[in-house]
């Protein structure tokens, strides 16, 4: 596994359109009103907030007193990658390292940045458990400016700079930045329906990759398991009648290593099984190894659907 320092760094470019095309103007508006008629949804009282009185043997209110309870939810988010080192390898031919590469993500454009996940609190609603997916987005810029590079590809040293694009046609995974994390989470004390927490967690990174070498016939375009990753977060918790909003903030980390397989892959089943296939077989991929240690600030916001057992209410 590769072992390098994250590098700090100033904010990478911003790449704005003026006029987006109508298209993907429609693909984000409708995502937004999607979510804000599902957080709607969420905030439409249930039976017992619309009671007319409170008993001393009416329940206590799920969204002021969190307890034992489910939540399912998704959300929409914007990441940044800290500038990090680009590494291609293949046995006897290339040994290519790009250095200080500032990582572009585009969130809001096709395909989203987004992610899901399911959350169970145990009783009291002190600490619970999540299974977290996120869908990020990696790509390298090809064409603008020059970068470090170090070392040889096939068979020839590179230069001290150049463009990626000169070398590259494509250097992303956009289908994309993967990470499956299983998190233990803290509530922390609530301010009325505001209820903080903050969680850590580990996992594993499923990218899908799209590099290709000007040099290779055939570009790698397939989902792939390449390492661990970790996340530390803290967020908001609004808690409504039947579910919540939140913000959040996630520190995530995660080191690819993955074969470069020159093959057009499918879904994400097969494209695992041709992965093992591979490695049970002892084969080495034909066009080498590639990574990068991708370190990031995430900010999120989404909501959350509750499901709360009838005994944590009666």
């Amino acid at each position: 596994m590769l072992m390098r320092e994250a590098l700090l760094a100033p904010m990478w470019p911003a790449r704005i359109a003026i006029l987006p095309s109508l298209p993907r103007t429609v693909q984000i508006v409708a995502t937004v009103a999607t979510m804000g008629l599902l957080v709607a949804a969420a905030a439409l009282p249930d039976d017992r907030d619309s009671a007319p009185a409170a008993s001393a043997s009416s329940p206590a209110s799920t969204a002021r007193n969190p307890g034992r309870e489910s939540d399912f939810g998704a959300y929409l988010g914007a990441p940044y990658h800290y500038p990090s080192d680009f590494h291609l390898r293949k046995a006897g031919v290339s040994d290519l390292t790009i250095k200080d590469i500032p990582w572009y993500t585009h969130p809001f454009e096709n395909p989203l940045y987004y992610g899901v996940r399911f959350q169970r609190w145990f009783e009291g609603g002190r600490f619970g458990t999540m299974l977290d997916f996120t869908h990020s987005k990696v790509y390298a810029p090809l064409k603008e400016g020059e970068h470090p590079f170090e070392g040889t590809l096939d068979g020839k040293p590179v230069p001290a700079t150049a463009k990626i694009g000169d070398y590259f046609d494509k250097l992303e995974w956009t289908h994309g930045h993967n990470m499956l994390t299983l998190n233990g989470l803290l509530r922390l004390p609530s301010l009325g329906i505001i209820s903080p927490y903050a969680g850590v967690g580990a996992g594993l990174s499923f990218p899908h990759a799209e590099i290709h070498l000007k040099t290779d016939a055939h570009r790698t375009y397939e989902y792939q398991y390449t390492g661990p990753c970790a996340q530390a977060l803290f967020g908001l918790e609004f808690r409504l009648a039947t579910g919540s909003i939140f913000v959040e903030y996630k520190f995530t980390m995660a080191d690819y290593w993955g074969p470069l397989t020159g093959r057009d892959g499918s879904w994400f089943p097969i494209d695992m099984w041709h992965q093992f296939s591979r490695w049970w077989k002892g084969e080495e991929p034909p066009n080498g190894w590639a990574g990068a240690k991708l370190v990031s600030h995430q900010a999120i916001g989404g909501f959350l659907v509750r499901f709360v057992p009838k005994t944590a209410t009666q």
